[in-house]
């Protein structure tokens, strides 16, 4: 090989792929050794080397000088591949430490396109994704669209390199920060800390290391100028930037503006934080969906617990009498507990044993107790706050079921109004599971349909006797046979009768009259048509029979 062509090669493959130089001399002598190898066998001793400067090559064989010529046409096919994959393989390294290099870095790059809610970007040579989770809420993208995200990740996938993007990272306020504000880019103003939920609201906290700048003025700019790139750069999400301080009593309030604290009180053995305020500021420091006091926990990394001061008296006085509970609790170390912001059975279970031993004089033994009878009871409010938590759920189901279908819920009686229904009769149960007692009960029903017609004209208690003694002088008594025939044709005026003519047709005379004067003697509210029995029927008829025979007697 020539030198002047390797010395080409290598700086070609330098300028167009950012190949290191050394690399490429490798691959070559590499690509030597396999060449010597097909034609001297793979137990040869081959030592090959290039001048960096000249592009000479030099080397050994089994202690003899190397000689191009013994390649030959294999030999150089195959140096030709090994320096193909050779290259291919650097050019994958220099890729993946060029990108991971940058990793945490703002890049600008063309939305190629859109693959399942995946968003393909071009940088460059590579292709880099943006994927569902790592995009902000409510954005789009179209192809050919222009896209500033953050490295997040980058990776070997198979043979090739995977670059990851974000636009939800606290990182990319940041970068935005440094190119829209000259004074952080040149350190004069410094961002400490971030808390962000992406689309919605960033809380930056900056300081100036020139007392002669104003940090939180040179951030927002004039007229809000600066910040408003910002904010349209993140899809309006809107920031709120807050001058930093190490003193947690000053940092905190300015991280909760625009809300007016009262008071800090700091709780340093659980690193929480509570924030008085008065009760028409509760919300606003609270924040939508607590929104605010979320981030601003975050920021300046302690837990915040925002009340008014009557709530904070409440939840002292049940703290202290829930802790009382315990056994080998006593009322000093209750009150210190509660001092230092212990407020919980939760809290009480992640206490650090020697600080209880040291604040109760107490023995590991009787810390051990104190600290499992805390758990105990912390799981246990933990186990009834899930079962509330899921009945809420139902609760809410049904309604949400109950409003949808206004028709279907007002049809589907409740379980509380089914179970204040009375039940049916049990005789009425009782005759409909005896179907051969169906037509006597039809029979029945007619009877006192009949009978409580004709009594609302008579009176309930006039005998079959008291009636023919009432009727026009010098008529005779009537008799059984006459009884049924002026039945039978008053059955005749009234076609709802017949039922009645054709279930007494087969029992003997004077019969429906003494059955007649029964039914009077006991009002239909007294004893109910359809609770009547085939028994109930044969005695009526039976004792009808001896009336109407004592009758004729007389």
């Amino acid at each position: 090989m020539n030198p002047n062509e390797i010395l080409r090669l290598v700086d070609g493959l330098h300028r167009e792929r950012n190949i290191d130089k050394e690399v490429v001399f490798v691959a070559i002598e590499a690509a030597l050794v396999t060449a010597l190898r097909k034609f001297r066998g793979e137990d040869a001793q081959i030592e090959v080397s290039i001048d960096r400067k000249t592009g000479a090559i030099t080397g050994r064989v089994d202690d003899e000088e190397f000689d191009q010529s013994v390649i030959g046409r294999i030999g150089a096919q195959a140096a030709k591949q090994v320096i193909i994959q050779k290259i291919k393989e650097a050019e994958l390294q220099s890729l993946l430490d060029e990108f991971q290099d940058q990793i945490g870095e703002l890049v600008t790059g063309t939305v190629q396109r859109n693959d399942r809610g995946i968003t393909i970007v071009q940088l460059g040579n590579v292709e880099a994704i943006l994927p569902r989770g790592e995009q902000i809420s409510g954005e789009s993208y179209h192809n050919g669209d222009r896209i500033r995200a953050i490295i997040y990740e980058v990776k070997h996938a198979g043979n090739r390199v995977k670059v990851i993007l974000s636009r939800t990272k606290p990182q990319l306020v940041q970068r935005l920060f440094e190119q829209e504000i000259p004074e952080i880019a040149e350190g004069v103003i410094e961002i400490k800390a971030i808390s962000r939920e992406p689309g919605y609201r960033s809380k930056v906290a900056v300081t100036s290391s020139d007392q002669r700048v104003d940090c939180v003025g040179a951030c927002v700019g004039i007229r809000g100028n600066r910040i408003k790139n910002i904010t349209s750069e993140l899809a309006g999400e809107r920031i709120d930037i807050v001058r930093w301080s190490p003193d947690p009593m000053e940092l905190i309030p300015a991280a909760l503006q625009p809300a007016e604290v009262d008071q800090v009180l700091l709780c340093d053995m659980i690193g929480r934080a509570i924030v008085l305020v008065k009760e028409d500021q509760l919300s606003q420091a609270i924040g939508k969906f607590g929104q605010n006091v979320r981030l601003a926990s975050k920021l300046v990394g302690w837990d915040i617990e925002i009340m008014t001061a009557d709530e904070l008296e409440e939840h002292i006085e049940r703290a202290v009498a829930a802790f009382m509970e315990l056994e080998g609790m006593s009322d000093e170390l209750a009150q210190r507990l509660v001092e230092q912001g212990y407020l919980s059975y939760d809290d009480l279970s992640v206490i650090e044993p020697d600080a209880l031993m040291e604040m109760g004089g107490l023995t590991a033994e009787q810390v051990d107790m104190l600290v499992e009878q805390a758990e105990e009871r912390a799981e246990e409010a933990e186990r009834i706050a899930q079962e509330e938590k899921r009945l809420k759920k139902e609760r809410a189901a049904i309604e949400k079921m109950a409003a949808s279908n206004p028709a279907g819920a007002a049809e589907a009686p409740s379980p509380v109004a089914a179970a204040d229904q009375p039940a049916a009769p049990a005789q009425s149960t009782a005759a409909a599971d005896r179907p051969g007692d169906e037509p006597v009960a039809a029979a029945s029903d007619d009877v006192a349909d009949e009978t409580t017609d004709e009594a609302a004209g008579e009176p309930a208690s006039e005998s079959a006797a008291e009636t023919a003694a009432a009727g026009p002088a010098g008529s005779e008594p009537q008799t059984g046979s006459d009884t049924e025939n002026s039945e039978v044709e008053a059955g005749a005026a009234q076609p709802d009768a017949e039922p009645v003519a054709e279930e007494n047709a087969s029992t003997p005379q004077g019969a429906s009259d003494g059955a007649f004067d029964l039914e009077q003697e006991h009002p239909p509210e007294e004893v109910p048509a359809e609770a009547t029995s085939a028994a109930d029927t044969n005695s009526t008829q039976e004792e009808a029979m001896d009336q109407t025979n004592a009758t004729d007697r007389n």
